[in-house]
Order: structure tokens, then C-alpha cells, then sequence
């Protein structure tokens, strides 16, 4: 069993908030109280698309079902729960998705004109917080695999040299693991930072099964890292848009909690409460066999992808011992450029032809997301849909992309740019040289292109013109078709 495990005190049989709504369901009580639908009654349609059983407990905090910003009863039990089924110190039940849960963490570790050590690859909301708070990142750049195209996780030298360089930071933050299922050496970051008093932040958002599973990759908890983001509702099972934020004991939760509450809403769903209480009641009594067929699963569709000419199904042979310390093997990332198609073309063929969702497509890469839900059978629609693709569509791959990750030229804070003169938008082939003040990505995975602050580069025009051209879902901007960007006024630099 992963050494993470927490050996469980409380008794996980136990989901409060479901209890507690079920209770209330039983007592009949007279709403004239918000939600307006009054148990569904005065939207009839909304009632029929979800069901009386789910908007009959779409209720407001109450005393019996205690209140998200202050808890004190049922709520507090279920945090209890689960702090002790992650092992962590303290676990708050966040309902703005992992994205909140992100943003508090940085809210919560660095203030206006901190320093804080992150790697560039983070999600948008890592960066969204340092544009509310005024922090300044110190990027490490990571290295990237050349045939992949995608970053990789953070050097331990480039950590201490990170350290070396900006000694009063007050944080580091790591993703771990990454979208594509790449681990640092997150126990080495963690006992490095502390030496040097720094906080560590983990974006776990695509890692809450690491602390059901065996064998699976060090969890940030066990590790020692300060706080993370947990993204239950990624491979825990819950509904969209739930999450965990897990902390250590160094950390005051009191604090935590009224960070969370600047931006989190006083009106929290209970069917979110509700999902994240069911759902780590089922982790903690029955995850370690879950994710056995899981793994299970992944391997499976791995090695049948990769005796597919064309396609590479990367796993565990990546890593490396310090860039790539460990693999998610439940990640089922393939590579698909030796086919003579691009990542997001593959996606797309996929959901159009073949009727198959997949996480994400990128310039180089598809991924599968396989959890708790799936099953063998298709993942067998899976592989021959893959393999029908290569048949049919294979090309030479001349004039592909090659690379995905371009590590970027910071020139101003994030909220310095974001808040900055702007001039008008110009068209995107015309900013070479220039300061961006908005986000460019494609979603997923939410990592940015370009960020506020970054020097836009011709290397960068293309491939975000490559990437529409391409079918890449873009976001960020505030011209919605991606043709113009905001720059700042040359003038407001001198």
C-alpha cells in the first residue's frame, strides 16, 4: 500500500451531508426560502431533465444542513472525513471547481510584490491569482521531450537554482502531475523549500487517485507539501465542478477558510456537497480495487496502441529520475504525429466519426482519461477506432508541427500587464515584439500560450495560427476569434 495512506481513525462508512439531506427530504419542511423552484415545482421542465430526487435536495444552508463559509456541524464532519482519507491536516469542500481551490492556494501563500516559484506550464488559474494578487512568478522553465512536444516536470537543479537566485520567495508551487501524467520529485522540492521556509503548493488536480491507489505515485500530503488542489470530480467520481483543497499541519485552516471565502460563493450547491461526500466515501471503501481495473484498463489500451504502427502510447519507460521522476500510468496519452495527423485532428475524428469523447487533443497528442466509470469494453472501441483512423486517414507527415511547449519571454508581472494602457487590438500577425496583456490557450489543457506580461514572439504567432488552423478549441483573448490581441502601449514602457 502506497505510504501516503493515512491509516483511517474515522469511520469512512460515513457521508454527512448525504445523510443530512436525506433527512431533510424525509421532513416535508414549507420552503420560503431560495432556490425559487421550491423543490422543483415552479419549473416543471427542470424537474423532468434532472428528476425530482436531485432538485428536491437543490436546497440553501440551513442549521440542519450548516452553512459552506462557517461550518460547524454536518459539513465540518465531512471535511473531517476527508482530510483523514487523504492524510491530510485539514480539507476544505470547494464548489468553484479545481480552479478556486488553485487560486486559493496562491492567495493564501503569497501577497502584492511576493515572489513565488512555479513552472510555466501552469493552469490559467495559477496565473488568474497572481493577476488578483500582484505576486510576482519566478518561472522555471521545464525541459521539454522533443518528439512529444510536451513539458516535463521540474529539475531538482533548476528548483535549487530557482532558490539560489530569488531567496525571498515565500512559495513554490508544482504540478504534479501533469496533464499528460508526468511527476517531479515532489518529496526532494518539498524538503528544499522548507529548508529554505518556503511554502509548496501542489496542483494535484489530476492526481486523487494517487491516494487510493497502490503503486502509484507520491502523493502531495505524504510528500509534506504545505497545501493542494485536489480535482475529486477528474478521476474521484464526483459531479463537475467539485473539488478538495488539502492542507498540512504548518498551515492555518482559519486563514484558509477566510481566503476561500473572498471569492467562493455563499450559496454553495448541496449536490455538489452532496457528491464530494458520496464520492470519497466510495475512494476510501472501495478505491484501492478501483483503480486496480483501472490500471488494469490503461495498460491494456497501452499496449494495444503502441502494436499499432504510428501511434505511441508513452508510459513508465519516460521516465528519467529528475524531469520525469514518475508516471501516472493511468494516463493514456498517444502521441500521433507519425500518422500524418495532428493531436486535435485525431480528437476530433474520434467524437465526429466514431462517436468517442476524449480529454484532449493537442498539436501532437490525444489523451484518454480512464477512471473509475470505464470499462474494457470500450476501451476495445477505443483501440479499434484508433487503428480504423490509421487505416483510413494516414498521410506523410510533412509540415506537422513538432513541438507543443514554447518556453516564453517575461518582461512585467501578470495584474502589471493585465491593468496596464492597452492599444487598440491589432491583428495577431502583427504583434511580433510586443507585451501581451491577455491569455491565448487552447482548452484543455489550460495551459497558456501567452500569459499578461509575456513578449510575444513570431515563433509564438505561428504556432497559435497553426493551432486554429488546426481545430485547437482557443480561449483567452478578448476578441473571441483569436484574430487580434491586446499589447500595451508602447509608450506607458519608457
Amino acid at each position: 500500500m502506497n505510504e501516503n495512506k493515512a491509516r483511517s481513525r474515522l469511520d469512512q462508512r460515513r457521508a454527512p451531508i448525504y445523510e443530512a439531506l436525506e433527512r431533510f427530504r424525509q421532513m416535508r419542511v414549507v420552503p420560503f426560502d431560495v432556490p425559487g423552484h421550491k423543490r422543483g415545482r415552479g419549473n416543471p421542465e427542470l424537474t423532468a431533465f434532472l428528476g425530482q430526487q436531485c432538485v428536491g435536495v437543490d436546497v440553501n444552508s440551513m442549521k440542519p444542513l450548516d452553512n459552506l463559509c462557517h461550518p460547524v456541524s454536518v459539513i465540518r464532519e465531512a471535511e473531517e472525513l476527508a482530510a483523514d482519507a487523504f492524510g491530510a491536516a485539514h480539507a476544505f469542500l470547494m464548489v468553484g471547481g479545481t480552479t478556486s481551490s488553485v487560486q486559493s492556494m496562491v492567495l493564501t501563500a503569497c501577497k502584492r510584490g511576493d515572489e513565488i516559484i512555479l513552472p510555466r506550464n501552469v493552469h490559467r488559474s495559477v496565473i488568474n491569482a497572481l493577476v488578483v494578487n500582484g505576486a510576482t512568478p519566478i518561472y522555471v522553465n521545464p525541459d521539454v521531450d522533443k518528439k512529444l512536444g510536451i513539458a516535463l516536470g521540474m529539475k531538482i537543479s533548476q528548483v535549487e537554482k530557482a532558490i539560489e537566485d530569488n531567496p525571498d520567495a515565500v512559495a513554490i508551487l508544482v504540478n504534479n502531475p501533469t496533464y499528460y501524467g508526468i511527476c517531479s520529485n515532489l518529496k526532494k522540492i518539498v524538503e528544499i523549500a522548507h529548508a529554505h521556509n518556503m511554502l509548496v503548493l501542489v496542483d494535484e488536480a489530476h492526481g486523487t487517485h494517487f491516494y487510493f491507489g497502490e503503486n502509484m505515485p507520491i502523493t502531495a500530503m505524504a510528500a509534506g507539501a504545505d497545501m493542494a488542489s485536489v480535482s475529486m470530480h477528474k478521476s474521484g467520481g464526483s459531479l463537475t465542478q467539485s473539488s478538495f483543497l488539502l492542507t498540512g499541519p504548518n498551515v492555518s485552516a482559519g486563514y484558509v477558510r477566510q481566503v476561500i471565502n473572498l471569492t467562493q460563493t455563499t450559496s454553495a450547491s448541496y449536490l455538489l456537497l452532496a457528491s464530494l461526500d458520496i464520492s470519497r466515501r466510495n475512494l476510501a471503501l472501495r478505491g484501492k480495487e478501483a483503480f486496480e481495473e483501472v490500471e488494469k484498463i490503461a495498460a491494456y489500451a497501452r499496449n494495444e496502441i503502441n502494436k499499432i504502427d504510428g501511434y505511441y502510447a508513452y508510459g513508465e519507460e519516460l521516465i528519467n529520475g529528475d524531469s520525469i521522476y514518475d508516471f501516472d500510468t493511468t494516463k493514456l496519452t498517444v502521441y500521433t504525429l507519425d500518422i500524418g495527423l495532428a493531436g486535435i485532428e485525431v480528437y476530433d475524428k474520434l467524437r465526429d466519426e466514431y462517436d468517442i469523447q476524449l480529454e484532449l487533443g493537442d498539436i501532437g497528442n490525444i489523451l484518454a482519461y480512464i477512471s473509475i466509470g470505464d470499462r474494457m469494453r470500450e476501451t476495445e472501441r477505443l483501440v479499434s477506432a484508433l487503428y480504423d483512423i490509421r487505416r483510413r486517414y494516414k498521410k506523410d507527415r510533412t509540415g506537422l508541427f513538432d513541438h507543443e511547449y514554447i518556453n516564453p519571454s517575461v518582461v512585467m508581472t501578470p495584474q502589471e500587464a493585465f491593468y496596464a494602457e492597452k492599444e487598440e487590438m491589432i491583428p495577431i500577425r502583427e504583434t511580433n515584439g510586443r507585451i501581451c496583456t491577455e491569455f491565448v490557450m487552447c482548452y484543455p489543457p489550460g495551459i497558456p500560450i501567452l500569459a499578461p506580461g509575456e513578449r510575444i514572439t513570431q515563433e509564438i504567432i505561428d504556432y497559435i495560427v497553426y493551432a486554429k488552423e488546426k481545430g485547437c478549441s482557443m480561449t483567452g483573448p478578448e476578441d473571441e476569434t483569436i484574430e487580434r490581441l491586446n499589447v500595451i502601449r508602447e509608450a506607458t514602457l519608457y
